[in-house]
């Protein structure tokens, strides 16, 4: 039997966290697939991955080449784009199987940044109510979406950044996003490294040249 979801992880050097990342994920399967796509890894974060997933993929660097790849391989009728730094929500396969029975096509879940801070849960309540207002989500949230629908668009634009805004443009033809409230937890790694309010308004910045036309090949460049 197919499974109900493809979980799809692009990963690039990620043997310190990928084992973690996996784990929690090993009693739903067979329902749930998981594939990892190694997007050129210069650690073991392949050999690490491959006896907790279905499929390990090699794909050139692109975190939109290595989903793309991934949900090419997919087996399932419904996929979910998560982050290799990302951990689900309990029953996250039910919420999703519910809300697309519901009628909704995409979708996403709250996010909540561990290990958090006071103001990192004020950014993880803003990041989920701009989302909700605008329809617009972030890979961080964990993307959502049915396989034919994402076939039918193309699947990510192949675009070095801002890949999950320009799918999320696209899928708000269709419908607007179901919005999850059970929190998937993501890493605050990259906020911690690079201070909070540097990060807020780096994002921000990008973000606002990038819905004025910027090209994303110009905006990685600066990220």
């Amino acid at each position: 039997m197919a499974p109900a979801l493809s979980i799809i992880i692009p990963a690039r050097n990620e043997a310190q966290q990928i084992v973690a990342s996996l784990q929690p994920l090993q009693p739903y399967r067979p329902q749930v697939e998981i594939i990892v796509v190694d997007g050129g890894s210069s650690d073991n974060t392949a050999a690490l991955a491959a006896p907790l997933c279905d499929q390990v993929l090699r794909s050139p660097p692109g975190r939109a080449r290595q989903m793309n790849l991934g949900a090419n391989a997919a087996q399932s009728c419904a996929l979910l784009f998560l982050h290799a730094d990302t951990q689900l929500p309990p029953d996250f396969a039910r919420h999703i199987q519910l809300s697309l029975a519901a009628g909704h096509r995409w979708g996403r879940f709250d996010v909540r940044l561990v290990p958090g801070s006071r103001l990192l849960r004020v950014i993880g309540w803003m990041m989920n109510q701009r989302s909700r207002l605008t329809g617009v989500c972030t890979g961080d949230q964990g993307i959502f979406v049915e396989n034919a629908l994402f076939r039918e668009l193309g699947g990510y634009p192949d675009i070095p950044l801002m890949e999950d805004i320009a799918l999320s443009k696209r899928l708000r033809r269709h419908g607007r996003p179901a919005c999850l409230q059970p929190a998937l937890c993501t890493s605050s790694r990259r906020w911690q490294q690079h201070g909070t309010l540097r990060t807020v308004v780096l994002m921000w910045w990008l973000r606002a040249l990038y819905w004025l036309g910027v090209s994303p090949h110009r905006l990685a460049r600066w990220y």
